[in-house]
């Protein structure tokens, strides 16, 4: 394999392109799971954002998770409110701030996501059958760093 620089910026260019395709792709099966399950696009983003900030280990409260999404206190108290009547969204207290009260994403949402996203998984298995472990590791270090340098980017925009 080619270590020259023209060689690392043609690749690095192929991962930008693929990155996009992703989003474009997951664009549209956001937009999808919304219209099977009676979601505005918001409501699909503040699940998303649940979810991920949970399986990080920080769970976002209620401010925070407006911040993310980028609506006013009062739309994300009447989108949290309805989240939570629909069973997609739980509200926890938190556990050093009593001031404070933590979103958790609920049973009901995980059992929608998994209805929805199985086959997709189904899929990603398959595809992913011919690479090895190792390739895989690869693989997951450079998503680890593209995420860690949008995450950065968009620290960067909001200052």
């Amino acid at each position: 394999m080619s270590r020259s620089p023209a060689a690392k910026r043609d690749v690095e260019a192929l991962i930008v392109s693929d990155v996009q395709a992703l989003s474009a792709e997951s664009d549209e099966l956001s937009r999808v799971f919304c219209a099977r399950h009676d979601l505005s696009p918001n409501d699909f983003r503040a699940l998303l954002h649940v979810m991920v900030s949970e399986r990080d280990g920080e769970p976002l409260t209620q401010s925070q998770l407006g911040q993310r999404i980028g609506v006013s206190g009062a739309a994300i108290t009447y989108l949290v409110d309805r989240m939570v009547q629909s069973g997609h969204l739980n509200r926890e207290p938190h556990p050093s701030d009593r001031r404070k009260v933590l979103l958790r994403y609920a049973d009901h949402a995980d059992a929608v996501a998994r209805s929805f996203f199985t086959p997709l998984g189904q899929h990603t298995a398959q595809s992913l059958d011919e690479f090895s472990a190792a390739d895989l590791q690869t693989a997951h270090r450079v998503l680890t760093a593209v995420i860690g340098s949008m995450r950065a980017f968009n620290v960067e925009l909001q200052e």
